[in-house]
């Protein structure tokens, strides 16, 4: 898509307004290509039609400018990008890795231990080997899952260091597209970061864990991985994690109370890059970025920096 060295991304779901949680990754990523002299990539991430709008897209946008955090290129939306997706699966069809699962999520969850880290279920692989004809007595659309290799996929993150994973043991064979049609995060990514060009993906250490598998995806498609960097996450008081769901302190509220510079600044020395909160441009960070100065735990938000109006504002609407 691109010709430069280096492409970072931003790549916001628009099912509701950015909390301080996306600001704050967010902002690590433009300040981590802008600082080595790359280009920023816009994606719109709205697999889920359901929960995604137009409109939180358009907020989306105008808070981005809002906080100087400014792009080159702008992505065609997932919801349009169909066409490349069912060709990635076709691809990984024809090397005999994909098959049909019918599993419900109650299924799973009776037949698997949860994941030590992360509470999700390890597929057990229990339609891997159905026959042909059990099969075709299915009658309800199933979903698409992809085999995964007993073999550990190791890699370096740029922030938390080395991260190792056995994909069978650990996650097992992963669903690619959804029963209802829809296609899964994990193929999505990697289908859009690879078409894009993407160098680098700066996004939460929640989202470690997703790594390993995309790794493999890039693998068997044969595209070239970016560089990874897991940020730590920006959490609420007693290390509660921030939602849209809640309503946590979202650009909304927060627009109405403090300017670009204060909030920016306030996330900077939360991030390690200022040693005081101070007001900021996300230009004047990028002279002072360094991911060497960037905490690898997470950071409980101290919301008395914030002015008191957009601290009550927030915890009301929490």
């Amino acid at each position: 898509m691109t010709n430069h060295a280096v492409l970072g991304r931003f790549a916001p779901s628009p099912s509701g307004r950015m909390h301080l949680g996306n600001v704050f990754a967010g902002m690590l990523a433009w300040l981590s290509a802008r600082a080595a002299g790359g280009a920023i990539l816009l994606r719109i991430e709205d697999l889920d039609t359901m929960r995604c709008t137009q409109a939180f897209a358009d907020l989306l946008r105008e808070d981005l400018r809002w906080l100087g955090l400014d792009w080159d290129f702008e992505s065609p939306p997932q919801h349009t990008r169909s066409e490349a997706y069912t060709a990635a699966l076709r691809q990984l069809e024809t090397m005999g890795l994909i098959y049909p699962c019918w599993c419900s999520r109650g299924v799973l969850h009776a037949a698997s231990a949860p994941h030590a880290s992360d509470g999700h279920a390890i597929y057990p692989g229990l339609c891997r080997e159905l026959t042909a004809a059990e099969r075709a007595a299915h009658t309800a659309p199933p979903s698409m899952r992809l085999i995964v290799p007993d073999e550990e996929i190791a890699f370096t993150d740029g922030l938390q260091g080395p991260y190792r994973e056995n994909l069978a043991k650990e996650c097992g064979d992963f669903v690619l597209r959804k029963a209802d049609g829809v296609y899964a995060y994990q193929l999505a990514v990697v289908v859009d970061d690879a078409d894009a060009g993407v160098t680098q993906v700066v996004r939460g250490r929640d989202l470690l864990g997703s790594t390993a598998r995309q790794l493999y995806l890039y693998r068997l498609l044969d595209r070239p991985a970016p560089d990874c960097w897991h940020v730590p996450l920006l959490t609420g008081p007693g290390g509660r994690r921030l939602s849209k769901r809640d309503l946590d302190l979202d650009l909304g509220v927060l627009r109405r109370s403090v300017t670009p510079e204060q909030l920016l600044g306030v996330l900077a020395w939360h991030a390690g890059l200022l040693d005081r909160p101070e007001p900021a441009s996300a230009r004047e960070l990028t002279e002072i970025f360094s991911w060497d100065k960037i905490r690898c735990e997470d950071v409980e938000l101290d919301l008395s920096l914030l002015l008191p109006e957009a601290v009550q504002a927030g915890s009301a609407r929490a």
